[in-house]
């Protein structure tokens, strides 16, 4: 219930609004001078305060001004039979959110005090909401305040505290170790081993022997028993990094240590207990695998059980000059032109963030303070399809070159449905020569 102090050296002013209120469900006190004003909001937390302007020895300037320092939230009504512009103007400036000329009615306070006091709730209720809005926190590498990349920060927050298996997807250079390191450092397994390994860069009998381990004599060079990756983990969190190209036997044996939760070496017979979190990650469509039937249907379920897909920069460029700042922080009297910033958000970056990374770090040691221009890795142009002039057929009649050059530019737009960053990368052009084709040519998306 709203609390409401009225303050008025006339004691039957102050009963008669102390009593119209009441009626309407406050709660009232009343103050028969500035001086017992003032005690009384020393003692209480008021929602409102009613006061008359003339009193003496303390006024109701006074009393307004000592209800803004110590109450801020306070709203304050002041009533007065000798009003000014004057006076209602350095009233406003002090805090009062009305200003009451008397004699009034009764039913016009009422109003002005439902108003104050709804907006008071309003703002209060808004407050709250704000406050409880979960904003989700960052993580170290990770950097962006794109929509997409705030989502994957809100699912890293979401699964950390619990031990469920994640599954990262992503193209290569999008983050995938770093969500991964996030997940870890922010989980309860935090204090203990992050092992990682990529099962695309060892052989299958190497991937085997580093995960599971072995007995001495297990195979030639095998001198003395070693625990494997899953045993080291034991406590916290191992991460197999392109599990897409895990080899069908090993998804077996990976799904039985997943089941069981133990291990046995190579060259063993005796099971190890273990306890790890799993998280994975591929760049690969391991659905399409389940059906080419190179990935196992079964191990998919045990791993994708809380699946986050990292988008790729190409999908949040306006994260692009963030991370440009962040990829600078050792160079910091390094800085780019307006053409190099140009030439970044006009490329697609088919290596994601990570080549963001070495073009960036390459062009502030190579460049003098400012950096004029950026070599930019188009790949898709160093994979195009080369034409010979030998093998290219003219027809008797002759043809025409322009008309050669629109249909090009048609067929590059039509299968880069209509993006023309990507057009543009197909006819081995800039975006910006593309742009001036496609006027030359009249030529719309």
């Amino acid at each position: 219930m709203p609390l409401i102090l009225v303050v008025d050296n006339e004691e039957h002013m102050c009963a008669l609004i102390r009593t119209s209120l009441e009626m309407d469900g406050y709660e009232v006190h009343t103050a028969f001078s500035g001086m017992s004003a003032i005690e009384e909001i020393k003692q209480h937390t008021f929602d409102l305060i009613i006061t008359d302007l003339k009193m003496t020895p303390v006024n109701g300037m006074e009393v307004l001004e000592f209800s803004k320092k110590t109450q801020p939230d306070c709203e304050v009504i002041l009533m007065t039979a000798f009003a000014t512009q004057d006076t209602a103007l350095d009233a406003m400036k002090k805090g009062a959110n009305d200003y009451l000329i008397k004699p009034f009615k009764m039913d016009e306070l009422s109003l002005r005090v439902e108003r104050i006091l709804r907006q008071k709730e309003l703002e209060r209720e808004n407050k709250r909401l704000k406050n409880n809005i979960s904003v989700p926190k960052t993580f170290p590498g990770i950097v962006g305040k794109s929509e997409k990349i705030r989502k994957v920060f809100s699912q890293i927050e979401q699964v950390a505290a619990t031990d469920t298996a994640v599954h990262i997807r992503g193209e290569s250079g999008t983050g995938k170790e770093l969500v991964a390191r996030a997940v870890h450092q922010n989980s309860t397994r935090s204090t203990k081993p992050f092992v990682t390994i990529n099962c695309a860069a060892l052989p299958e009998n190497l991937l085997e022997s580093e995960l599971f381990g072995y007995e001495k004599g297990a195979f030639s060079g095998a001198d003395k028993m070693k625990p494997g990756l899953f045993e080291t983990a034991t406590g916290g969190t191992i991460f197999l990094d392109e599990i897409g190209d895990m080899p069908l036997s090993l998804q077996a044996k990976l799904l039985r240590v997943l089941q069981n939760n133990e291990v046995t070496h190579l060259g063993g017979t005796k099971p190890v207990k273990v306890d790890f979190r799993l998280i994975t990650a591929t760049h690969r469509q391991l659905e399409s695998m389940i059906e080419a039937q190179e990935f196992r249907s079964d191990l998919y379920y045990r791993i994708n059980v809380f699946p986050i897909t990292l988008p790729p920069l190409r999908e949040r460029k306006e994260d692009i000059p963030e991370l440009v700042q962040f990829f600078l922080r050792d160079y910091p009297d390094k800085s780019l032109s307006a053409r190099a910033r140009l030439q970044l958000m006009e490329y697609d970056f088919p290596g994601n963030v990570r080549e963001l990374q070495n073009i960036i770090v390459r062009a502030a040691i190579s460049s003098g303070q400012v950096i004029e221009e950026l070599e930019l890795a188009l790949h898709s142009n160093q994979e195009k399809h080369i034409f010979h002039p030998e093998n290219i057929d003219i027809p008797e009649e002759g043809l025409v070159l322009d008309e050669l050059e629109a249909k090009l530019i048609m067929a590059a737009i039509n299968k880069a449905q209509g993006n023309k960053s990507r057009a543009a990368e197909l006819l081995g052009i800039t975006r910006r020569r593309l742009y001036s084709m496609m006027e030359r040519f009249s030529i719309s998306a």
